[in-house]
Protein backbone atom coordinates (compact mmCIF):
# COMPACT_ATOMS: atom_id res chain seq x y z
CA UNK A 1 0.00 0.00 0.00
CA UNK A 2 1.52 3.13 -1.06
CA UNK A 3 1.04 6.18 1.48
CA UNK A 4 1.74 9.45 -0.70
CA UNK A 5 0.24 11.53 2.73
CA UNK A 6 3.31 11.69 4.74
CA UNK A 7 5.05 14.65 5.86
CA UNK A 8 7.99 14.98 3.51
CA UNK A 9 9.54 17.84 6.14
CA UNK A 10 10.93 13.96 7.74
CA UNK A 11 12.99 13.72 4.60
CA UNK A 12 14.64 17.62 4.40
CA UNK A 13 17.69 16.12 5.72
CA UNK A 14 21.30 16.67 5.34
CA UNK A 15 21.95 14.24 2.20
CA UNK A 16 24.90 13.21 0.63
CA UNK A 17 24.79 13.27 -3.42
CA UNK A 18 26.32 9.99 -3.91
CA UNK A 19 29.23 10.43 -6.57
CA UNK A 20 30.89 8.10 -4.64
CA UNK A 21 30.14 5.42 -1.76
CA UNK A 22 31.67 5.57 0.89
CA UNK A 23 31.24 9.88 0.82
CA UNK A 24 34.57 11.47 1.51
CA UNK A 25 33.68 12.68 5.04
CA UNK A 26 33.74 9.09 5.60
CA UNK A 27 36.41 8.14 4.88
CA UNK A 28 38.88 6.14 6.65
CA UNK A 29 41.63 8.83 5.96
CA UNK A 30 43.32 7.01 9.03
CA UNK A 31 44.25 3.83 7.63
CA UNK A 32 44.93 4.80 3.76
CA UNK A 33 48.29 4.12 2.37
CA UNK A 34 49.49 5.58 -0.71
CA UNK A 35 51.65 2.95 -1.76
CA UNK A 36 48.18 0.74 -1.72
CA UNK A 37 46.51 2.98 -3.66
CA UNK A 38 49.40 3.36 -6.27
CA UNK A 39 49.15 -0.40 -6.51
CA UNK A 40 45.14 -0.55 -6.58
CA UNK A 41 45.49 1.93 -9.35
CA UNK A 42 47.95 0.13 -11.57
CA UNK A 43 46.29 -2.88 -11.16
CA UNK A 44 42.91 -1.56 -12.00
CA UNK A 45 44.59 0.13 -15.12
CA UNK A 46 46.13 -3.29 -16.14
CA UNK A 47 42.74 -5.18 -15.90
CA UNK A 48 40.83 -2.18 -17.59
CA UNK A 49 39.07 -3.07 -20.94
CA UNK A 50 37.27 0.41 -21.62
CA UNK A 51 40.34 2.78 -20.96
CA UNK A 52 40.11 5.60 -18.17
CA UNK A 53 38.41 8.82 -18.04
CA UNK A 54 40.70 12.18 -16.87
CA UNK A 55 38.94 14.63 -14.92
CA UNK A 56 40.98 18.39 -14.79
CA UNK A 57 39.77 20.93 -12.24
CA UNK A 58 40.51 24.34 -13.76
CA UNK A 59 39.56 26.43 -10.24
CA UNK A 60 40.34 30.07 -11.28
CA UNK A 61 37.31 32.19 -12.12
CA UNK A 62 37.36 36.20 -12.43
CA UNK A 63 34.77 36.97 -9.76
CA UNK A 64 33.13 34.65 -7.19
CA UNK A 65 29.44 33.49 -7.67
CA UNK A 66 28.20 33.50 -4.04
CA UNK A 67 26.40 30.49 -4.51
CA UNK A 68 28.84 27.80 -5.52
CA UNK A 69 30.29 25.35 -3.57
CA UNK A 70 33.13 23.95 -6.29
CA UNK A 71 36.80 24.61 -4.76
CA UNK A 72 37.96 27.98 -6.69
CA UNK A 73 40.88 30.82 -6.45
CA UNK A 74 39.32 34.16 -7.60
CA UNK A 75 42.00 36.35 -9.47
CA UNK A 76 41.96 38.62 -12.77
CA UNK A 77 45.43 37.67 -13.56
CA UNK A 78 45.93 35.73 -16.12
CA UNK A 79 49.43 34.89 -15.91
CA UNK A 80 48.55 31.82 -13.24
CA UNK A 81 47.57 29.89 -16.12
CA UNK A 82 51.01 28.71 -17.64
CA UNK A 83 52.10 27.45 -14.49
CA UNK A 84 49.07 25.69 -13.33
CA UNK A 85 48.79 23.94 -16.83
CA UNK A 86 52.81 22.82 -16.48
CA UNK A 87 51.78 21.24 -12.86
CA UNK A 88 48.60 19.48 -14.71
CA UNK A 89 51.02 17.90 -17.27
CA UNK A 90 53.48 17.28 -14.56
CA UNK A 91 51.06 15.45 -12.55
CA UNK A 92 49.96 13.25 -15.02
CA UNK A 93 53.49 12.36 -16.32
CA UNK A 94 53.93 11.12 -12.61
CA UNK A 95 50.70 9.16 -12.77
CA UNK A 96 52.13 7.53 -16.29
CA UNK A 97 55.48 6.94 -14.59
CA UNK A 98 53.17 4.92 -11.88
CA UNK A 99 50.81 3.19 -14.03
CA UNK A 100 54.14 1.95 -16.27
CA UNK A 101 52.21 2.10 -19.46
CA UNK A 102 50.48 4.22 -22.11
CA UNK A 103 46.96 4.60 -20.80
CA UNK A 104 44.19 4.46 -23.26
CA UNK A 105 41.69 7.44 -22.72
CA UNK A 106 38.25 7.26 -22.81
CA UNK A 107 37.05 10.70 -21.18
CA UNK A 108 38.21 14.11 -20.49
CA UNK A 109 36.48 16.25 -18.84
CA UNK A 110 37.35 19.74 -18.10
CA UNK A 111 35.48 21.49 -14.86
CA UNK A 112 36.12 24.50 -12.81
CA UNK A 113 36.16 27.16 -11.55
CA UNK A 114 35.55 28.16 -15.10
CA UNK A 115 37.63 26.40 -17.61
CA UNK A 116 37.22 29.28 -20.30
CA UNK A 117 38.97 31.78 -17.92
CA UNK A 118 42.27 29.38 -19.32
CA UNK A 119 42.88 31.03 -23.13
CA UNK A 120 41.89 29.11 -26.05
CA UNK A 121 45.61 28.56 -26.62
CA UNK A 122 46.41 27.74 -23.08
CA UNK A 123 43.39 25.07 -23.51
CA UNK A 124 45.15 23.58 -26.72
CA UNK A 125 48.43 23.76 -24.56
CA UNK A 126 47.00 21.39 -22.27
CA UNK A 127 44.81 19.00 -24.05
CA UNK A 128 48.21 18.39 -26.51
CA UNK A 129 49.98 17.42 -23.42
CA UNK A 130 47.57 14.97 -22.05
CA UNK A 131 46.76 13.26 -24.79
CA UNK A 132 50.44 13.27 -26.69
CA UNK A 133 51.80 10.80 -24.78
CA UNK A 134 48.67 8.43 -24.45
CA UNK A 135 45.90 6.14 -26.69
CA UNK A 136 42.89 7.72 -27.34
CA UNK A 137 39.79 4.91 -27.44
CA UNK A 138 37.95 5.27 -30.46
CA UNK A 139 34.79 6.40 -28.58
CA UNK A 140 36.60 8.86 -26.57
CA UNK A 141 34.05 11.63 -25.48
CA UNK A 142 35.50 15.62 -24.65
CA UNK A 143 33.61 17.91 -22.44
CA UNK A 144 34.44 20.98 -20.68
CA UNK A 145 31.89 23.87 -18.64
CA UNK A 146 31.96 27.61 -19.38
CA UNK A 147 30.49 30.78 -18.47
CA UNK A 148 28.60 32.20 -21.34
CA UNK A 149 30.51 35.61 -20.97
CA UNK A 150 33.90 34.50 -21.51
CA UNK A 151 33.06 31.33 -23.76
CA UNK A 152 34.12 32.71 -27.21
CA UNK A 153 33.57 31.29 -30.43
CA UNK A 154 37.73 30.91 -30.67
CA UNK A 155 37.11 28.61 -27.67
CA UNK A 156 34.69 26.59 -29.19
CA UNK A 157 35.88 25.87 -32.49
CA UNK A 158 39.63 25.15 -31.41
CA UNK A 159 38.33 22.64 -28.86
CA UNK A 160 36.16 21.25 -31.48
CA UNK A 161 39.18 20.72 -33.47
CA UNK A 162 40.89 18.86 -30.34
CA UNK A 163 38.14 16.30 -30.24
CA UNK A 164 35.91 18.10 -27.97
CA UNK A 165 31.73 17.41 -28.23
CA UNK A 166 29.92 18.25 -25.46
CA UNK A 167 29.25 21.76 -23.90
CA UNK A 168 27.97 22.56 -20.23
CA UNK A 169 26.72 26.41 -19.44
CA UNK A 170 26.41 27.40 -16.21
CA UNK A 171 23.20 29.71 -16.51
CA UNK A 172 21.07 28.95 -13.04
CA UNK A 173 18.79 31.74 -13.63
CA UNK A 174 17.75 34.20 -15.94
CA UNK A 175 15.69 36.21 -12.87
CA UNK A 176 17.88 40.02 -12.61
CA UNK A 177 17.65 40.18 -9.10
CA UNK A 178 18.76 36.32 -8.19
CA UNK A 179 21.36 37.05 -11.09
CA UNK A 180 22.95 39.94 -8.47
CA UNK A 181 22.35 38.28 -5.17
CA UNK A 182 24.27 35.50 -6.08
CA UNK A 183 26.93 37.21 -8.92
CA UNK A 184 26.26 35.22 -11.45
CA UNK A 185 25.26 37.58 -14.30
CA UNK A 186 24.89 36.80 -18.20
CA UNK A 187 21.67 38.11 -20.34
CA UNK A 188 19.30 35.21 -22.20
CA UNK A 189 21.18 36.73 -25.30
CA UNK A 190 24.49 35.71 -24.83
CA UNK A 191 23.31 32.30 -24.06
CA UNK A 192 21.60 32.15 -27.17
CA UNK A 193 24.68 33.49 -29.23
CA UNK A 194 26.83 30.98 -27.62
CA UNK A 195 24.32 27.84 -27.99
CA UNK A 196 23.89 28.97 -31.23
CA UNK A 197 27.33 29.24 -32.42
CA UNK A 198 28.25 25.58 -30.54
CA UNK A 199 25.81 24.17 -32.94
CA UNK A 200 26.82 25.93 -36.16
CA UNK A 201 30.53 24.11 -35.22
CA UNK A 202 28.97 20.93 -34.45
CA UNK A 203 28.94 20.23 -30.87
CA UNK A 204 26.52 17.35 -30.20
CA UNK A 205 25.42 17.76 -26.78
CA UNK A 206 24.56 21.28 -24.81
CA UNK A 207 24.18 20.91 -21.18
CA UNK A 208 22.23 23.87 -18.99
CA UNK A 209 23.04 24.14 -15.25
CA UNK A 210 19.62 25.44 -13.61
CA UNK A 211 19.16 25.46 -9.98
CA UNK A 212 16.45 26.08 -7.23
CA UNK A 213 15.93 27.30 -4.16
CA UNK A 214 18.40 30.27 -4.72
CA UNK A 215 17.79 33.33 -2.51
CA UNK A 216 14.91 35.69 -3.88
CA UNK A 217 14.09 33.25 -6.35
CA UNK A 218 10.15 33.05 -7.17
CA UNK A 219 8.10 31.12 -9.11
CA UNK A 220 7.24 33.58 -11.65
CA UNK A 221 10.91 34.39 -11.94
CA UNK A 222 12.02 30.34 -12.37
CA UNK A 223 8.88 29.94 -15.04
CA UNK A 224 10.69 32.91 -17.03
CA UNK A 225 13.74 31.33 -17.07
CA UNK A 226 12.69 27.82 -17.90
CA UNK A 227 10.50 29.24 -20.57
CA UNK A 228 13.84 31.00 -21.80
CA UNK A 229 15.43 28.13 -21.48
CA UNK A 230 12.91 25.60 -23.34
CA UNK A 231 13.24 27.84 -26.79
CA UNK A 232 17.00 27.44 -26.70
CA UNK A 233 16.68 23.53 -26.14
CA UNK A 234 19.48 22.44 -24.85
CA UNK A 235 20.11 18.76 -24.82
CA UNK A 236 20.76 18.46 -21.27
CA UNK A 237 19.46 20.07 -18.29
CA UNK A 238 20.64 19.69 -14.55
CA UNK A 239 18.31 21.43 -12.37
CA UNK A 240 20.08 21.16 -9.27
CA UNK A 241 19.00 21.81 -5.70
CA UNK A 242 21.10 24.66 -4.13
CA UNK A 243 22.89 23.77 -1.32
CA UNK A 244 23.42 26.05 1.25
CA UNK A 245 26.43 25.60 3.34
CA UNK A 246 27.86 28.48 4.73
CA UNK A 247 29.90 27.44 7.21
CA UNK A 248 31.84 25.32 4.17
CA UNK A 249 31.79 28.25 1.66
CA UNK A 250 31.75 31.77 2.91
CA UNK A 251 30.54 33.61 -0.14
CA UNK A 252 27.15 31.98 1.13
CA UNK A 253 26.80 34.61 4.12
CA UNK A 254 26.33 37.54 1.17
CA UNK A 255 22.82 36.92 1.72
CA UNK A 256 21.06 35.34 4.59
CA UNK A 257 18.66 32.56 5.55
CA UNK A 258 15.39 35.03 5.77
CA UNK A 259 16.71 35.59 1.23
CA UNK A 260 16.34 32.15 0.70
CA UNK A 261 13.00 30.48 -0.10
CA UNK A 262 11.20 28.54 2.28
CA UNK A 263 10.89 24.76 2.28
CA UNK A 264 7.18 24.85 0.97
CA UNK A 265 8.35 27.21 -1.73
CA UNK A 266 11.30 25.10 -2.84
CA UNK A 267 9.20 22.15 -2.91
CA UNK A 268 7.27 23.94 -5.48
CA UNK A 269 9.83 25.76 -7.75
CA UNK A 270 10.97 22.13 -7.94
CA UNK A 271 7.31 21.10 -8.86
CA UNK A 272 7.11 23.58 -11.32
CA UNK A 273 10.25 23.16 -12.65
CA UNK A 274 10.20 19.26 -13.35
CA UNK A 275 6.49 19.62 -14.56
CA UNK A 276 7.29 22.68 -17.25
CA UNK A 277 10.30 20.27 -18.61
CA UNK A 278 8.88 17.29 -18.85
CA UNK A 279 5.88 19.01 -20.73
CA UNK A 280 8.62 20.30 -22.46
CA UNK A 281 9.80 17.19 -24.11
CA UNK A 282 12.90 16.16 -21.86
CA UNK A 283 12.67 12.89 -20.13
CA UNK A 284 13.87 12.54 -16.77
CA UNK A 285 16.93 10.24 -15.40
CA UNK A 286 18.97 9.26 -12.55
CA UNK A 287 18.75 12.45 -9.86
CA UNK A 288 18.49 16.56 -10.94
CA UNK A 289 19.18 15.34 -14.81
CA UNK A 290 16.48 16.23 -17.85
CA UNK A 291 17.44 15.27 -21.73
CA UNK A 292 15.93 15.05 -25.02
CA UNK A 293 15.34 11.40 -26.05
CA UNK A 294 18.00 12.22 -29.16
CA UNK A 295 20.71 12.68 -26.39
CA UNK A 296 23.05 9.87 -25.22
CA UNK A 297 22.74 10.40 -22.01
CA UNK A 298 19.30 9.17 -22.39
CA UNK A 299 19.96 6.42 -24.98
CA UNK A 300 22.58 5.06 -21.80
CA UNK A 301 20.25 5.03 -19.64
CA UNK A 302 17.80 3.14 -22.13
CA UNK A 303 20.04 0.75 -22.34
CA UNK A 304 21.16 0.25 -19.28
CA UNK A 305 24.57 2.05 -19.82
CA UNK A 306 24.24 5.36 -17.18
CA UNK A 307 26.97 5.44 -14.97
CA UNK A 308 27.95 8.06 -12.26
CA UNK A 309 31.34 9.40 -11.10
CA UNK A 310 32.66 12.35 -9.67
CA UNK A 311 31.99 13.87 -12.83
CA UNK A 312 28.34 13.28 -12.43
CA UNK A 313 26.35 11.25 -15.06
CA UNK A 314 28.03 9.63 -17.82
CA UNK A 315 26.83 6.94 -20.54
CA UNK A 316 31.20 6.44 -20.48
CA UNK A 317 31.78 3.75 -18.03
CA UNK A 318 35.19 3.53 -16.66
CA UNK A 319 36.38 1.74 -13.54
CA UNK A 320 39.06 3.86 -13.13
CA UNK A 321 39.32 8.20 -12.88
CA UNK A 322 42.11 10.19 -12.60
CA UNK A 323 41.64 13.42 -11.11
CA UNK A 324 44.24 16.16 -11.84
CA UNK A 325 44.44 19.82 -10.37
CA UNK A 326 43.44 20.79 -6.84
CA UNK A 327 40.88 19.01 -4.88
CA UNK A 328 40.76 16.47 -8.11
CA UNK A 329 39.41 12.95 -6.50
CA UNK A 330 40.61 9.65 -8.60
CA UNK A 331 38.77 6.64 -8.38
CA UNK A 332 40.23 3.20 -9.55
CA UNK A 333 36.63 1.53 -8.34
CA UNK A 334 38.48 -0.23 -4.90
CA UNK A 335 40.22 3.09 -3.51
CA UNK A 336 39.88 6.83 -3.96
CA UNK A 337 42.36 9.42 -3.62
CA UNK A 338 42.37 13.40 -3.45
CA UNK A 339 44.50 15.94 -4.28
CA UNK A 340 45.67 19.21 -1.74
CA UNK A 341 43.05 21.86 -2.20
CA UNK A 342 45.48 24.86 -2.14
CA UNK A 343 47.01 26.19 -5.81
CA UNK A 344 50.35 27.11 -4.68
CA UNK A 345 51.08 23.58 -2.14
CA UNK A 346 49.80 21.33 -5.09
CA UNK A 347 51.97 23.23 -7.66
CA UNK A 348 54.94 22.83 -5.20
CA UNK A 349 53.88 19.35 -4.21
CA UNK A 350 53.51 18.27 -8.16
CA UNK A 351 56.86 20.40 -9.23
CA UNK A 352 59.13 18.07 -6.41
CA UNK A 353 57.49 14.85 -8.57
CA UNK A 354 55.40 13.89 -6.64
CA UNK A 355 51.51 13.24 -6.03
CA UNK A 356 49.54 16.05 -4.46
CA UNK A 357 47.77 13.63 -2.81
CA UNK A 358 46.19 14.58 0.53
CA UNK A 359 43.68 12.01 1.82
CA UNK A 360 42.09 8.91 0.58
CA UNK A 361 39.89 5.62 1.45
CA UNK A 362 40.46 1.82 0.31
CA UNK A 363 37.04 0.46 0.29
CA UNK A 364 36.73 -2.99 1.74
CA UNK A 365 34.13 -5.95 0.83
CA UNK A 366 31.25 -4.28 2.82
CA UNK A 367 32.00 -1.15 0.61
CA UNK A 368 31.94 -2.33 -2.58
CA UNK A 369 29.11 -4.15 -2.44
CA UNK A 370 27.09 -1.05 -0.79
CA UNK A 371 28.86 0.54 -3.46
CA UNK A 372 27.29 -1.13 -6.42
CA UNK A 373 23.32 -0.94 -4.74
CA UNK A 374 23.81 2.82 -4.40
CA UNK A 375 25.38 3.39 -8.19
CA UNK A 376 22.50 0.71 -9.63
CA UNK A 377 19.77 3.48 -7.59
CA UNK A 378 21.33 6.19 -8.83
CA UNK A 379 21.65 5.18 -12.26
CA UNK A 380 18.61 2.55 -12.98
CA UNK A 381 16.80 3.38 -10.59
CA UNK A 382 16.89 -0.47 -9.16
CA UNK A 383 18.94 -2.59 -7.31
CA UNK A 384 18.58 -6.03 -6.23
CA UNK A 385 20.61 -8.60 -4.21
CA UNK A 386 19.66 -11.93 -5.27
CA UNK A 387 23.27 -13.37 -5.45
CA UNK A 388 25.63 -14.29 -2.45
CA UNK A 389 27.93 -11.60 -3.24
CA UNK A 390 25.77 -8.73 -3.44
CA UNK A 391 24.48 -8.98 0.38
CA UNK A 392 25.94 -8.55 3.62
CA UNK A 393 24.97 -7.52 7.42
CA UNK A 394 25.31 -3.94 6.35
CA UNK A 395 22.86 -4.55 3.41
CA UNK A 396 20.31 -6.40 5.56
CA UNK A 397 20.09 -3.12 7.93
CA UNK A 398 20.18 -0.90 4.92
CA UNK A 399 16.98 -3.21 3.45
CA UNK A 400 15.21 -2.90 6.74
CA UNK A 401 15.33 0.99 6.85
CA UNK A 402 14.03 0.31 3.10
CA UNK A 403 10.57 -0.55 5.29
CA UNK A 404 10.00 3.17 5.85
CA UNK A 405 10.78 4.29 2.73
CA UNK A 406 8.36 1.90 0.92
CA UNK A 407 5.48 2.36 3.38
CA UNK A 408 5.76 6.29 2.27
CA UNK A 409 6.06 5.30 -1.28
CA UNK A 410 9.22 5.89 -2.55
CA UNK A 411 10.26 2.68 -3.21
CA UNK A 412 8.85 -1.06 -4.39
CA UNK A 413 10.35 -3.78 -1.51
CA UNK A 414 10.30 -7.03 -2.50
CA UNK A 415 12.19 -10.16 -0.29
CA UNK A 416 14.76 -10.04 -2.99
CA UNK A 417 15.14 -6.18 -4.72
CA UNK A 418 14.09 -2.57 -4.47
CA UNK A 419 12.57 -0.02 -7.10
CA UNK A 420 12.33 3.80 -6.91
CA UNK A 421 8.90 4.78 -7.50
CA UNK A 422 8.30 7.46 -9.82
CA UNK A 423 6.69 9.17 -6.66
CA UNK A 424 10.45 8.17 -5.03
CA UNK A 425 12.24 9.99 -7.81
CA UNK A 426 12.58 13.17 -5.84
CA UNK A 427 13.79 11.38 -2.57
CA UNK A 428 16.77 9.48 -4.45
CA UNK A 429 19.14 11.12 -1.88
CA UNK A 430 17.16 10.02 0.88
CA UNK A 431 16.51 6.24 -0.79
CA UNK A 432 20.26 5.98 -1.32
CA UNK A 433 21.06 6.99 2.41
CA UNK A 434 19.38 3.91 3.53
CA UNK A 435 22.53 1.74 2.51
CA UNK A 436 24.72 3.90 3.70
CA UNK A 437 26.11 1.97 6.61
CA UNK A 438 28.96 4.32 7.27
CA UNK A 439 26.85 7.61 7.68
CA UNK A 440 24.48 5.37 9.71
CA UNK A 441 27.35 3.82 12.10
CA UNK A 442 29.04 7.51 12.06
CA UNK A 443 25.96 9.87 12.35
CA UNK A 444 27.46 13.13 12.27
CA UNK A 445 27.64 15.99 15.23
CA UNK A 446 27.42 18.88 12.39
CA UNK A 447 26.07 19.52 9.66
CA UNK A 448 28.20 17.91 6.76
CA UNK A 449 25.74 17.92 3.49
CA UNK A 450 23.36 20.12 2.14
CA UNK A 451 19.29 19.44 2.64
CA UNK A 452 17.89 16.59 0.39
CA UNK A 453 14.73 18.88 -1.14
Amino acid sequence: MINNNFATDKYRVAAPRYTSYPTVPFWDVQSFDRSEWINKLITASENSKEGLSLYIHLPYCESLCTYCGCNTRITKNHGVEIPYITALLKEWEIYRSHIGFSPVIKEIHLGGGTPTFFSPRNLELLINGLVAPSDLHDDAVFSIEGHPNNTTEEHLALLYKLGFRRLSLGIQDFDRKVQIIINRIQTYKSVEVITKKAREIGYQSINYDLIYGLPLQSLNGLNKTIQSVLKLKPDRIAFYSYAHVPWIKPGQRKYSEDELPSAEMKKCLYDMGRSMLIVGGYSEIGMDHFVLRTDSLYIAELNGRLHRNFMGYTEQFSSVLVGLGVSSISDCWTAFAQNVKDVEEYISIVNKGELPITKGHILNDSDLIIRKHILNLMCKGYTSWRKVDEMDEKVEEGIERMKWLAHDGLVMLSEYDVRVTEYGKRFLRNICMAFDARLWANVPNNQLFSLAD
